[in-house]
């Protein structure tokens, strides 16, 4: 696996030596395999079935750029665009020459919109995620202003539905946060979510299109429950207690 995934570190723990690491990490079995990122738990697997293992691998492992992922600055969190399904993004009204994918990147590059200023922005994680804070970086004068976020869309929505629908969360941006402060976000109400919707409305100076840098979001992915962990301790299958 250490061979086919390069970009992922791979550690093995011995838990007779290192019995307090295991009981923190609530190792109760053995093998056992837990995914980080940035020191954040992300998964937990257990058992030995290298199919699920290698898929479970893939799931978090992204699309494997080479580009180190920062520490986001928010303790108890990441970021989540090596989350993001990147095949189930769509942006509507994107420049040819500047599309979405450019923005997801501190690599350079920049998304533009093309016929006029506004932009929706459809983001699609391969799991369900607890959404804290986000990073937009942008020019001073077409960088975003208004923005409304919509969460669990079935499919990317329109500009009219965009205008006209209760968001989640409405945001006027300043010149100050466009160069990368941390914009919260209304935590108790993203706590799963599986897709995000951003309509950039206008931008700075009413400018004729708008620009964005970068965009970060940051968050932790949501820890599930699977019952296929738990073994039973007492009775025969079927007995109800």
């Amino acid at each position: 696996m250490a061979t086919k995934f390069p970009n992922a570190l791979f550690l093995k723990i011995d838990v007779d030596q290192c019995s307090s690491s295991a009981a923190s990490q609530g190792v109760s079995s053995a093998p056992t395999f837990i995914f980080y990122r940035n020191k954040t738990k992300l998964d937990t697997l257990k058992g030995a079935d290298p199919e699920a293992l290698e898929a479970r691998i893939r799931q978090h492992y992204g699309d494997g750029d080479t580009e180190e992922v920062e520490d986001c600055g928010v303790p108890g969190h990441i970021d989540l665009i090596p989350m993001i399904n990147k095949a189930g993004c769509e942006c509507l009204n994107e420049s040819d020459d500047h599309p979405f994918t450019q923005a997801l990147s501190s690599a350079g590059g920049y998304l533009e919109s093309d016929t006029d200023e506004q932009l929706i922005l459809y983001l699609s994680f391969n799991q369900a995620v607890k959404l804290h804070s986000m990073k937009i970086k942008g020019p001073a004068d077409n960088g975003p202003k208004e923005i409304r976020l919509f969460i669990n869309q079935p499919n990317t929505i329109d500009f009219d539905t965009a205008e006209r629908a209760i968001a989640v969360q409405e945001i006027t941006l300043t010149t100050k946060d466009l160069e990368g402060e941390l914009i919260p976000l209304k935590f108790v109400k993203l706590q799963n979510v599986m897709n995000l919707t951003i309509f950039v409305k206008n931008n700075q100076t009413d400018a004729e299109t708008s620009h964005i840098s970068y965009l970060q979001i940051i968050g932790s992915p949501v820890q599930t429950t699977k019952m296929s962990d738990f073994k039973r301790v007492t009775g025969k299958k079927g007995e109800s207690h």
